[in-house]
């Protein structure tokens, strides 16, 4: 038996959450048993957990996008018993059973070695947003565009993925000007590199189809109207990378930017991503972040208070990465 966060709906209880035993044959299939050390407490998970998104596809389920673990048992010629092993993405926490357990039993194909230079703790504070943020900034470079370029903007700055990409592009020598709808946050966005704070409220009602150009990249996490207007205020040939939704799924936007302007926008999927991608994107946080930068951008919580910051999370009122120690 193993602690596990167990997501179900049934006609007694609805829709609930709860923090249970589970046997360790109640695991799905796969060719290597993971003991997770870390996990994290994504938005993702947030809407799992708490119901508020529909992000489970079936039931029961243990939810958790990421985890970083030991290997038990493998079947897999990639791993063997001891390894350290990372996870983000590929469906776990959706359709398949994920990190916020103390235990996990994954494809092979879903697992990349730990990353030289990171401990557990890191890797999993930086976890898919970290990792997430880290693309975006690789999709901004392989287009082309520079520090001298001009401001970049990020939107959603007080999230995960916000708060990475405020520390890359930073630390990459960018000025990048951070979006929150906390100005009280201001200093903690300071303090990660941003150079200047503006109100997410400029930027989430409807705007014109071309406004002033004001960025020469954005990093949007945000989505609907605040995707649209960032798109319209970006500047000729400028890229905007978008890989997030928290204001909604919807692009309420024309075609001028990219056609007027030379806009491009770039999805950004962490979920599916090949191999390649996610080593490479992986190997680069492991050069660019030291250990304050991973103190900074999260905190830590055990497995009995998720349930709990699950709700705070999607409330709007977390700042950064939660950490899920699962084990020592």
């Amino acid at each position: 038996m193993f602690k596990a966060i167990v997501i179900d709906k049934n006609e007694e209880k609805g829709y609930h959450s709860t923090l249970t035993e589970v046997d360790e044959a109640q695991l799905p299939e796969g060719d290597v048993l993971v003991e997770v050390i870390y996990s994290t407490l994504n938005y993702k998970d947030g809407l799992a957990i708490t119901g508020k998104g529909p992000v489970v596809r079936k039931f029961p389920m243990v939810p958790g996008v990421d985890l970083v673990g030991r290997v038990l048992e493998s079947e897999s010629a990639r791993f063997k018993e001891n390894d350290l092993v990372l996870l983000n993405g590929w469906g776990v926490g959706e359709v398949h059973w994920g990190g916020l357990a103390e235990k996990a039993r994954l494809k092979s194909d879903w697992l990349i070695a730990m990353p030289e230079g990171l401990t557990p703790a890191q890797v999993m504070a930086a976890g898919t947003a970290g990792y997430t943020a880290m693309l975006c900034v690789q999709a901004l470079e392989d287009k082309g565009v520079k520090p001298a370029d001009g401001d970049v903007l990020v939107t959603g700055a007080n999230g995960g993925v916000g708060g990475y990409s405020v520390k890359l592009l930073s630390r990459l020598g960018y000025q990048v000007v951070a979006s929150t709808g906390r100005p009280e946050e201001s200093d903690y966005l300071k303090a990660l590199g941003a150079t200047e704070i503006i109100d997410r409220q400029s930027l989430s009602e409807p705007g014109k189809p071309l406004q002033k150009e004001r960025w020469a990249a954005v990093i949007d996490s945000v989505g609907s109207y605040t995707l649209a207007n960032a798109c319209a205020q970006t500047r000729y040939g400028g890229v905007v990378a978008a890989c997030g939704l928290a204001q909604g799924m919807d692009f309420p936007a024309t075609v001028a930017p990219f056609i007027l302007r030379g806009v491009t926008l770039a999805g950004i999927d962490s979920v599916m991503r090949p191999l390649a991608d996610r080593e490479r994107a992986w190997k680069r946080l492991a050069e660019l972040l030291v250990a304050e930068d991973f103190e900074a951008l999260s905190h830590e919580i055990s497995l009995d208070e998720v349930v709990q910051t699950a709700e705070e999370l999607i409330d709007g009122k977390v700042r950064g990465r939660v950490l899920v120690k699962i084990r020592d």
